[in-house]
């Protein structure tokens, strides 16, 4: 049996050494950030901070800070869940061995949410000032909520089955928000802008409930990207092992999770708000724009109540663990979502939306004397038109075929093998004014950029380098050369001073120099960046860089580039321009004075010694 709130979950995971309590006083402005990110590194156990500044409910750090901790969590569960997706994922194997699917059965009462008459979370109320104040770098708009449970249904369908628990940033304070106003963030391709644009339709606001706390199987619930016909109430009754306690109040227009820690009840208002900045999960500030507004209706929380949290920063962040375990119980089910699809790898270093990699099936034309991508632009168009996937901005597809032993969580192996068999006249299809990521500030405007589908099938057609030879004299600012990884040469440019979406002739002069290389075969994918000795010290570096820093339209070029019947090509190497340009969001940086601070309490004597690097 899971546990039914998040006290148990503490109590167990304290009584096996999984989880420390620090009694010394703590700031939520920066310090708590810090120190979670570094806990995160460090592979601690998680932290139950007591007495916080400024506040008097205890928050809880690094909870989901590594893969043994959620399997731990979850251990008395994980069996039926990976048994009941792997049903979903192939019925017809489910049916031809029946005793296999078994497993599932014990499992299946647990996804139908309850009614409960009792509801903890609403036993006191406090002041939305009340709550935790953390701000997590020092350019923030305000303080968030980095672990919110954001609930909301739909008006043309009201109940559970049709509800939304998602994971929205929330600023609980700054810029112009009233005392009873919290901004609501929520990017596109996500479940409450159905049920937004719902009750915007039908004049109406969109009563919503954010929860704080409650059984950890519900944070993991509320990032899943679930299957069609699967809530998130129903996975997390599965995940926790025992079903969804919700609460119907005559005061509350929603119900409300009975064993969470905190509930804010409010409504959509019909104006927006400027929100943020906040530094995020990419590695850079998000910026401050205009998003929807919640007003404040009530906050209610349980006694003894524990206000858990993350902090984000450059990748890798708490949330890769989230990543490697979400892709643990769903990769069975990619090839039922995504036809000709067997893997799909969204890489967290690169900031996940800017990178996805996949596996797929090249079955189309098996007569063809030459094997050429053609499945697999079908495959990564799918990709590019449902789910998360859609917001990935440079889709790598290479096929199974080629190279069955190959994994796309290989990352280094995965573009050993692309960049040994690509043909850069027929493998890069480029799409312009697409809908993109809304953190992601390198494309055309807020929410609109460019992506690239790159597909690689058939036989090797070079040989990779590690060594850089006979360099030709480069023109002038350009320099530095490095190896970032096989066949990837990095080299430090000239500072980037354009605008957006200008072509930049510096560029093409590089390329057109690189055509009288000798290696410029064994080096196909060149990365031009501000720091390439930083760019290229690792390849988590070289593939945050490159494609964090980069729009597939505006800052792809090629040595010979033309184009053909619409169709970009070009002769090889391919340049990709990685250099912070001026309309970039500022990337992020600790402060000093808070990295001292926290340095004094990890050091020998102090509270995290032992339990931070």
């Amino acid at each position: 049996m899971g546990y039914r709130n998040l006290q148990e979950c503490v109590a167990d995971l304290e009584k096996v050494g999984q989880l420390r309590r620090i009694d010394v006083p703590v700031d939520p402005y920066l310090e708590l950030a810090h120190i979670q990110r570094r806990a995160f590194r460090s592979k601690s156990p998680a932290l139950l901070f007591t007495r916080v500044k400024g506040c008097s409910f205890p928050m809880l750090a690094n909870l989901f800070g590594t893969t043994e901790r959620l399997h731990y969590i979850f251990r008395d569960s994980l069996a039926g869940v990976e048994a009941v997706l792997a049903a979903k994922a192939d019925p017809a194997a489910a049916l031809k061995h029946p005793l296999r699917s078994l497993r599932a059965l014990p499992a299946l009462p647990h996804m139908l949410p309850r009614r409960t008459s009792k509801a903890p979370v609403l036993e006191n109320r406090c002041a939305l000032s009340a709550l935790p104040r953390l701000v997590g770098w020092p350019m923030d708009g305000g303080p968030f909520i980095t672990l919110p449970l954001v609930y909301s249904e739909d008006p043309a369908r009201p109940g559970p089955d049709a509800s939304n628990l998602g994971m929205y940033r929330v600023q609980l304070a700054g810029n112009d928000y009233a005392a009873d106003e919290v901004g609501l963030h929520y990017q596109i391709h996500r479940g409450i802008g159905v049920h937004h644009a719902e009750a915007l339709k039908r004049g109406q606001s969109l009563p919503v409930n954010i929860f704080v706390g409650g059984p950890p199987a519900f944070t993991v619930a509320a990032v899943m990207p679930l299957p069609e016909g699967l809530s998130e109430l129903r996975f997390a009754g599965l995940l926790g092992g025992c079903r969804a306690a919700m609460h119907y109040s005559r005061r509350l227009p929603l119900p409300v999770l009975a064993e969470a820690d905190f509930c804010i009840s409010g409504h959509i208002l019909p104006h927006l708000k400027p929100e943020g900045p906040f530094g995020d999960h990419v590695g850079y500030y998000s910026l401050k724009h205009d998003f929807p507004v919640l007003q404040m209706e009530a906050v209610h929380h349980r006694t003894g109540a524990i206000w858990p949290y993350t902090a984000v920063g450059r990748p890798p962040p708490e949330d890769t663990v989230f990543g490697d375990f979400i892709h643990e119980l769903t990769g069975a089910l990619v090839p039922q979502v995504f036809q000709g699809v067997r893997e799909v790898h969204a890489v967290d270093a690169a900031g996940v939306h800017p990178l996805l990699l996949a596996l797929g099936s090249e079955r189309y034309t098996p007569y063809e004397a030459q094997r050429r991508p053609r499945e697999l632009l079908t495959a990564a168009l799918h990709m590019l038109g449902t789910t998360q996937t859609a917001l990935a901005k440079y889709v790598l597809v290479a096929a199974h075929e080629d190279a069955p032993g190959l994994r796309a969580r290989d990352v280094v192996a995965f573009f050993r093998h692309l960049l040994e068999r690509t043909d850069f006249e027929r493998d890069l299809h480029f799409i312009t004014r697409s809908t993109t990521d809304t953190l992601d500030y390198t494309g055309f405007a807020l929410n609109e950029g460019s992506k690239l589908i790159w597909a690689s099938a058939g036989e090797k057609r070079r040989e990779l380098a590690l060594e850089v030879h006979d360099l030709p004299s480069l023109p002038e600012g350009f320099g530095d050369a490095r190896c970032a990884g096989p066949g990837i040469l990095v080299l430090r440019g000239p500072r980037h001073e354009l605008g957006r979406n200008e072509t930049d002739p510096r560029m093409e002069e590089l390329a057109a120099c690189l055509a009288h290389w000798p290696q410029r075969d064994a080096f196909p994918l060149v990365v031009v960046a501000d720091d390439a000795a930083f760019c290229a010290a690792d390849f988590d570096n070289f593939l945050w860089v490159a494609f964090s820093r980069s729009d597939p339209a505006a800052d792809v070029y090629g040595t010979g580039a033309v184009v053909r019947a619409r169709h970009w090509s070009c002769e090889g190497p391919l340049l990709l321009d990685a250099r912070i340009k001026p309309f970039h969001a500022p990337a992020l940086e600790e402060d000093p004075v808070v990295q001292r601070r926290v340095d004094a309490l990890a050091a020998p004597g102090g509270p995290l010694h032992g339990l931070i690097e």
